[in-house]
This record gives C-alpha cells, sequence and structure tokens, in this order.
C-alpha cells in the first residue's frame, strides 16, 4: 500500500497462464534441471505432506488416532505410503542443498551479498525440514509397530511403504518406549509445523505463499523496454537542436529512479517480499561483477 499505484489488470488469459507455469509448474528453475527437479521434490512435499497435518489437527483436538483410517479403509496406506517417499525426497533434496551451500560453496552462495542473515534464513529452513520429515517417518515407525503388536489406541492400517522397513530397528523396544516416541515425534511435528508457519512472514520462504500473485502479476513487456523512452528520446533531440525545444517550461519535471519506498510501484515491493534470496540478481550484474559496491541483492 504504501507503493505508487499501477495497473496490472490487462491480458489475464496470459497472467493466468504465468501463474500455472511460473507457481505452480516451477518453469524458471528448470533451467538448472538437477536443481529444479530437487527444489520441485520440495515443493511438492511441502504442498502435499501438509495434507497429513489436517488428519494430526483432528486427532489432536478430537483425541482420536489415525482418524482417517475407517473413512479411506485400504487407500489410507497407500497415500501414506505416498507421503513418506516425498518425505525422503524432501529429505535428501534439502541435505543437497545444505551440501551445495556449505560444503560446495558456490560462487553466488559465499558472496559477500548473501551475509547475515539471508545466509542463516536459508540453513535454518532446510534443517527444519529434514528433522520434520525424521519426525515424520520417525513417527510412523512406531506406530507400525505398535499396530503389530495390537496396542490400543493404534488401529490396524497396514504396513507403510518406508517406514515399514525400519521397524526391525524398533521391535526390541517395549510399547511404553513406543508409545513414548510415537507421541514425542507426533508432538515435535505439529508443534514444528506451528512454528514454521509464525516464522514465515519474517523469513525469505514468505515466496512460497506470494509467488503467486507475483507471477499473475509479472511484467508481460519485452525485457529491458522502457516505458520513458520517447520523452528520453526527445530530450536527446533537444540537447541536439535547441531551437526545437519549447519555449514555455514544463507543468512538472519527470522524476527517474526511486528516492524512497513512496517511489516505487506496488509491484516493485510485492518483488522485493516474494525474493528467495538467491543471489542470482548479483551474480548476473555486470556492475556487481566488476568488484564495484553496487549490488541488487543488498538493495
Amino acid at each position: 500500500m504504501a507503493g505508487r499505484d499501477i495497473d496490472l489488470s490487462d491480458q489475464p488469459g496470459r497472467r493466468w497462464k504465468n501463474l500455472l507455469l511460473l507457481a505452480f509448474g516451477q518453469k524458471k528453475m528448470f533451467r538448472n534441471p538437477l536443481v529444479a527437479v530437487l527444489h520441485f521434490f520440495v515443493y511438492a512435499g511441502f504442498i502435499i505432506i501438509n495434507l497429513e497435518i489436517l488428519e494430526i489437527i483432528i486427532d489432536g483436538l478430537a483425541g482420536t488416532h489415525r482418524i482417517f483410517v475407517p473413512v479411506l479403509g485400504s487407500l489410507y496406506p497407500v497415500l501414506i505410503g505416498c507421503f513418506e517417499i516425498l518425505a525422503v525426497l524432501v529429505l535428501v533434496s534439502c541435505a543437497i542443498f545444505l551440501v551445495r551451500r556449505n560444503v560446495l560453496k558456490l560462487k553466488r552462495f559465499i558472496s559477500r551479498d548473501l551475509d547475515g542473515w539471508p545466509r542463516s534464513d536459508a540453513n535454518y529452513i532446510l534443517i527444519t525440514e529434514i528433522v520434520l520429515m525424521a519426525l515424520f517417518l520417525t513417527m510412523n515407525t512406531a506406530d507400525g509397530v505398535l499396530q503389530s503388536r495390537g496396542a490400543a489406541h493404534y488401529p490396524v492400517t497396514g504396513s507403510f511403504w518406508v517406514s515399514g522397513l525400519f521397524q526391525p530397528l524398533f521391535e526390541s523396544m517395549s510399547d511404553s518406549t513406543l508409545v513414548g516416541i510415537e507421541r514425542t515425534a507426533w508432538w515435535l511435528h505439529i508443534l514444528g509445523i506451528f512454528a514454521f508457519l509464525n516464522y514465515l512472514p519474517w523469513s525469505k520462504h514468505l515466496h512460497i505463499i506470494l509467488a503467486f500473485p507475483n507471477a499473475y502479476f509479472a511484467r508481460l513487456e519485452p525485457k529491458g523496454k522502457m516505458e520513458n523512452m520517447p520523452a528520453i528520446q526527445q530530450e536527446v533531440l533537444y540537447a541536439m537542436q535547441p531551437e526545437l525545444a519549447p519555449t514555455d517550461a514544463p507543468a512538472e519535471v519527470p522524476k527517474f529512479g526511486a528516492k524512497d519506498v513512496q517511489d516505487l510501484s506496488w509491484k516493485n515491493l510485492l518483488d522485493a517480499y516474494s525474493c528467495t534470496e538467491c543471489g542470482r540478481c548479483s551474480a548476473a550484474c555486470p556492475a556487481t561483477q566488476t568488484g564495484k559496491a553496487l549490488s541488487p541483492a543488498s538493495l
């Protein structure tokens, strides 16, 4: 609301297409196929696995356990099995991203533009994702063993695809220990999700939400097109041929650039809040590449 008002309501068909391709389809990410696939796993995992959070919340409020088992029947272990495969893919992808940032130290990740909060923020989120996925799999593993023993409060769902492979590691534990592990993982998982939702508005991961309106309101003109080019051409013409310049002074001197936040458009501000702090803007900036203290990322 602090930014200048601009109208970006034209060509709704192209805008919906951008929303589908850029936000939902991750089109820009696929310029680097390997990173795109890993990011898609994390993106899909975040969206799909969180459907399971609905059951956890209902169970917590109603005092039930796996309330969707009687509703979904034989489909339930299939869904949980798919969630578990996604959880493994998310866990592996986040681990690879941590290595890329902190061990391989790709040039744009170690630039001074990402010093401090941007670098720490990314690591916090990746570590949190790994912990949440590990808790999810641990919870299911302990739950599966308790089901096989006919423990009260643990309805039989059938074997889960990933956690079922780890059940032999838990077989020697007592029922009380397994219940303690399952309940601890259950609580930490749901508390971690709620903590993440509170952290989201302060983090670069706000782009999870804002990427969708940002893609819809993306610039549709050709890249590099300048809105004020006619005025600039006219100024150059007057400088070369002063006799053509009007004698009366213009009513308003055109303003270039931005002195304060109010000089930016609301779309500029939306872009800033949608930023993923990946460092690609500085990596592509000719001025930054010369070593000068000019940084799009810092801006």
